[in-house]
């Protein structure tokens, strides 16, 4: 039996980190927005376990900043690579300094508490419908819409949803993707790891930072979460009976060195093969993905669920702007080449980690420890922002395609609280009043708000890159830096308006 049909401006399907976080910044934008998920409820066991400076800043757009600081910690002391003789080869930075973003640039966190903090969020907007225990059946579009038949569970009737554009949130076995027909394309490293977390009891002495154990007898990595939580992830190895590696009485033995039954709780274990896998089509016409459903990548740097949140808000924008009718829906194109690139530097520098840590011949492992031996533990970071070819300015040595800062401003608020939604022009007053009036028209066109008496921190950051302007998108990428008036023409053209 088929009820009438309901009709909105996007549908997402899947109500994980990812769907949850677009639909709050899409609410937040006044779009009406269905929500699509098959499950009742938030699964309530441990999974994704890190977020950083840029998903916290991700999460403030949404209005959530406080509430996801309140159930995180920052993690100031990074991550080391040890090796069986207890030796560190690798550090990845830690700092207890504000990053770029106004914020830490890693934090820590339990899954189940961040998708109550994003669920509750969308109880803001009444344009925001959330329909849970709705199974999507099948997917068609044509040159308008989308059309979605839905089911709730236990109900016999299936109900139409249209939207004029579809979004799949719905994970690494997306039917959303099956139906745009998209290639995953893998990167290398497919492996089976057993992920173990328990909640501590008593005070036990463990490290505060992240450790790599690269061991090639048995690969570990033990993880300090928040609060009592703890995390160790141990390496399934050729012979390893995979039933019996996830009861208690094979458990614990495994991570005795560290903690004993009577001092935690066993919270989960269970079984997950890491992939390393990117999407080729993440649009296809009123149908897009984003999340685990158009890459996944081992967690060894922890940016699994940070690449699916900066999906969403690349997207996001995009999506007000064409629906709004700002933007050419054109511009939806600029979200795969964009994020893509990014994306894939993560995965392939996670499958070069993996590498290292999954080493288990001795031969192998002692020269590579040799090699590390050489001096200093070396210290990375992860793969410089950088967006792919999209809507900013590719001059080759050009400052956009990058994050601009949030400092805080002189009257206390961050930057991102007095720019909103929109668009930035920023720079000094006779800079700005050089640009043609066809600039200044399309800087109202695209909803810009323009500040032509920085504060001085945006003078510092203007001073410091020798350029008299800056345009910002609303996901705070910057489109482009002005060193004359017909640069700032120029650059202004990258600003998406409606034709």
């Amino acid at each position: 039996m088929a009820e009438s049909s309901d009709r909105y401006d996007v549908a997402i399907v899947g109500l994980g980190p990812t769907g949850a976080t677009l639909a709050n910044l899409l609410g937040a934008a006044g779009l009406s927005v269905v929500v699509l998920e098959k499950e009742a409820g938030i699964f309530p066991l441990p999974r994704a376990i890190h977020f950083d400076g840029e998903v916290l800043r991700i999460l403030q757009a949404a209005g959530l900043r406080d509430e996801a600081l309140g159930i995180s910690r920052p993690g100031e002391q990074g991550m080391h690579f040890v090796n069986a003789a207890g030796e560190t080869m690798l550090i990845r930075g830690g700092t207890a300094a504000l990053g770029p973003h106004g914020c830490a640039n890693n934090y820590y966190f339990h899954q189940p508490q961040l998708e109550a903090v994003l669920r509750d969020g969308l109880a803001r907007f009444p344009n925001v419908d959330v329909r849970l225990r709705h199974e999507v059946l099948s997917i068609e579009q044509d040159a308008e819409s989308a059309t979605l038949q839905v089911r709730e569970a236990g109900a016999d009737r299936v109900s139409t949803v249209r939207a004029r554009y579809a979004v799949g949130c719905d994970g690494a076995r997306s039917p959303v993707r099956r139906r745009m027909g998209s290639a995953m394309v893998d990167l290398g490293l497919k492996q089976p790891w057993l992920v173990f977390d328990v909640v501590l009891e008593q005070d036990v002495e463990l490290p505060l930072h992240t450790v790599q154990h690269c061991n090639p007898a048995r690969p570990m990595t033990y993880c300090n979460v928040v609060g009592n939580r703890r995390r160790w992830e141990i390496m399934v190895l050729p012979g390893d009976d995979r039933e019996a590696m996830v009861q208690p009485a094979s458990l614990w033995p495994m991570v005795a060195p560290w903690v004993r039954p009577d001092q935690a709780r066993l919270e989960r274990a269970a079984i997950y093969t890491f992939h390393s896998v990117i999407a080729e089509g993440w649009r296809n016409g009123r149908l897009l993905l984003a999340g685990d459903a158009c890459h996944q990548t081992p967690p060894f740097l922890g940016q699994g669920m940070c690449a699916g949140l900066r999906d969403a808000a690349n997207l996001a924008w995009k999506l007000e702007a064409v629906l709004k009718g700002r933007a050419p829906a054109a511009l939806l194109d600029t979200y795969e080449s964009e994020r893509a690139p990014h994306v894939r530097a993560l995965i392939e520098l996670a499958v070069r980690l993996g590498n290292i840590i999954q080493t288990t011949d001795p031969a192998l492992a002692a020269e590579r420890d040799a090699k590390f031996r050489t001096g200093e533990p070396e210290i990375f970071e992860l793969p410089p922002q950088v967006l792919g070819a999209g809507a900013f300015d590719a001059t080759p040595g050009a400052l956009a395609g990058r994050p601009f800062p949030q400092p805080r401003l002189d009257d206390g608020r961050l930057l991102d609280e007095l720019l909103g939604r929109r668009s930035a022009v920023i720079g000094h007053a006779p800079a700005l009043a050089s640009a043609a009036p066809a600039t200044a028209e399309r800087w109202r066109r695209a909803g810009a708000i323009v500040i032509d008496r920085p504060d001085a921190a945006l003078r510092d950051w203007l001073q410091s890159h020798q350029a008299h302007a800056v345009i910002l998108r609303p996901d705070r990428y910057i489109v482009g830096v002005a060193r004359t008036g017909f640069d700032l023409d120029r650059i202004s053209q990258y600003l998406p308006v409606a034709p």
